[in-house]
């Protein structure tokens, strides 16, 4: 392979031109907006789509304080020289992100966006030397630097810092608010939501019916209510991954990924990167995640037997899957297999959420993992109702992330189900009884993988392993590998299993017969005999959620 410089982790743009990362083109975006000449413009994504690059960019091109001609020579938009010459560093811009303002409770959360402010405004000090600004105004500067401002003020210093700038270039200013909702969902998930909403309207009214702004662009995950934070603004554009023009600037298209396989010369692993990073459907393009592609290219320049992996899944610990599977009754289950499965479901999305009503209805659940980035518009559907939509998982890594999740789940819940009456007909050898159990045990559980041997194995480890037993998968016993061990060493006790599927329910009894003999002839029990003073050999077969338990006692 080729060697490239790719940029993993860095969304400044300054810092990918100057070190000659390897960069796709994206800068179309900047004459995008200055033609739709839209006063502010939110712009929803997924995570790890760009977003935060992207508005990087635009602040390079845009700041008055920069020389940005060097760092956009031979990119798309420098061809525009009459845009270039009118708009390149010829405006005040403010770039504040809110992607790292967290905290357990409302206080610490608010510190941290007192020091996120502060800081924008240490970027701005030489206000402090001016002639132009008031001394009172000073003052207001002085206490936002450190940190220390009123409620009252610190709900309007974004919008007295647009009015200062302004006053001091004598130009209007270029407002880059990047994910606003950040701080939104955090409060959301740690029950101080209507505090940190209420700061966050405050800071929002920036951009309503401000004479000191050029225009606004906002990035976020999730778009939030326009009651709830962007109150009273007429002056809003929202681009979605459903209603949008700027899609083919968030995410790579595929002639983008093309490009950057032959430049590496890995063109041979297209059919990989295409199944595990691509199939988002936004708008009337389809999409790579970015932060994937990038993340295994970089893998592949050192080791080009490297395997695809979840790089998406390392960046968060996918909570809203897990909050959805919890909320789960019947329906959503059904809804979660059919995913799984590799089929679409059809369902209600609701692009205007609040963040307290998330979990409010099945229906926001949907629109949730839809517009975060889990679930995509599933193409070529007939007969849809035009109120609905047609959603699947997108690729590989999805699924992945999904099945992963629901093992977990599974884990955890199996630990708190009454499992005594199961564990009493195991290891008193009734057979029918275990049946029984395992029956109700396999309806209450979210299959995956098409209900393929690693479900059912994985499903049977869960169970033992939840409730503290030692449990052993595919380990050499006999002359081969049997599928689940589990031991008793207290009771001095062994129950060995082997499991069979089929996709034919009439083959269950035969299926079953089948695992009883392997257990047999490959003597899977044998070296246990001596250690353990019961062995219990179990064979099971499984047909979706039912199975037919038989064993054979030694």
């Amino acid at each position: 392979m080729n060697k490239l410089n790719i940029p993993v982790g860095i969304s400044d743009f300054a810092k990918i031109r100057e070190e000659k990362y390897y960069y796709i083109d994206k800068t179309g975006l900047i004459a995008d907006l200055i033609d739709k000449s839209a006063e502010v413009t939110l712009i929803t994504r997924p995570r790890r789509f760009g977003k935060t690059l992207g508005m990087s960019m635009l602040y390079e091109f845009f700041d008055i304080r920069k020389n940005s001609r060097e760092i956009f020579a031979g990119l798309e938009i420098a061809g525009d020289a009459i845009l270039c010459d009118n708009w390149m560093n010829k405006f005040p811009t403010v770039f504040v992100s809110f992607r790292n303002v967290d905290g357990l409770d409302f206080d610490s959360a608010y510190d941290m966006m007192t020091v996120v402010i502060a800081n924008l405004y240490k970027e701005h000090l030489y206000l402090l030397d001016s002639d132009i600004i008031s001394e009172f105004d000073k003052d207001i500067v002085r206490s936002i630097v450190r940190a220390e401002p009123s409620a009252k003020i610190f709900k309007n210093s974004l919008l007295l810092l647009t009015r200062l700038l302004h006053q001091y270039y004598g130009r209007p200013v270029i407002l880059l608010i990047d994910e606003y909702d950040v701080p939104v969902a955090k409060a959301n998930s740690h029950g101080y939501y209507k505090e940190m909403l209420d700061v966050m309207k405050g800071l929002m009214q920036v951009m309503k019916d401000n004479a000191s702004l050029k225009f606004a662009v906002i990035t976020g995950c999730l778009r939030i209510a326009k009651e709830s934070i962007f109150t009273g603004m007429n002056n809003f554009v929202s681009d979605t991954i459903t209603d949008s023009r700027l899609n083919e600037y968030f995410g790579f298209t595929q002639a983008e990924v093309d490009k950057l396989l032959s430049d590496a010369d890995a063109v041979r692993y297209a059919d990989t990167v295409r199944e595990w990073y691509d199939g988002y459907h936004f708008g009337t393009y389809d999409i790579y995640c970015p932060w994937d592609v990038m993340n295994y290219m970089l893998e592949l320049q050192y080791n080009k037997d490297a395997k695809p992996a979840s790089y998406w899944k390392n960046t968060s610990d996918n909570a809203i899957i897990r909050s959805f599977i919890d909320f789960a009754g019947g329906s959503i289950t059904h809804k979660l297999e059919q995913l799984m499965a590799g089929e679409f479901i059809v369902q209600h999305i609701d692009e205007y959420l609040t963040y307290d009503y998330l979990n409010s209805s099945e229906d926001n659940l949907w629109s949730v993992l839809y517009l975060t980035g889990y679930l995509t518009v599933a193409r070529d559907c007939k007969d849809i109702p035009d109120n609905m939509t047609a959603l699947m998982i997108p690729n590989r890594e999805i699924k992945d992330i999904f099945e992963t999740t629901v093992i977990k789940w599974f884990n955890d819940s199996t630990a708190k189900w009454d499992r005594s009456a199961l564990f009493d007909a195991i290891w008193s050898g009734n057979s029918e009884a275990v049946s029984v159990e395992m029956n109700r045990l396999l309806r209450r559980t979210i299959s995956y993988h098409d209900y393929k041997e690693d479900f059912y194995h994985a499903f049977l480890a869960g169970i033992f392993a939840g409730a503290g037993y030692m449990v052993e998968s595919n380990k050499e016993h006999g002359e081969g590998r049997s599928d689940i061990v589990v031991y008793d060493l207290a009771n001095a006790r062994v129950a060995v299993f082997e499991a069979k599927y089929t996709r034919i329910f009439e083959n269950l009894q035969a299926e079953c017969d089948r695992a009883l003999a392997q257990i047999d002839s490959r003597m899977y029990a044998k070296e246990f005999e001596e250690d353990y003073d019961e062995v219990f050999c179990y064979g099971i077969s499984f047909f979706k959620k039912r199975c037919v338990v038989k064993n054979i006692r030694l």
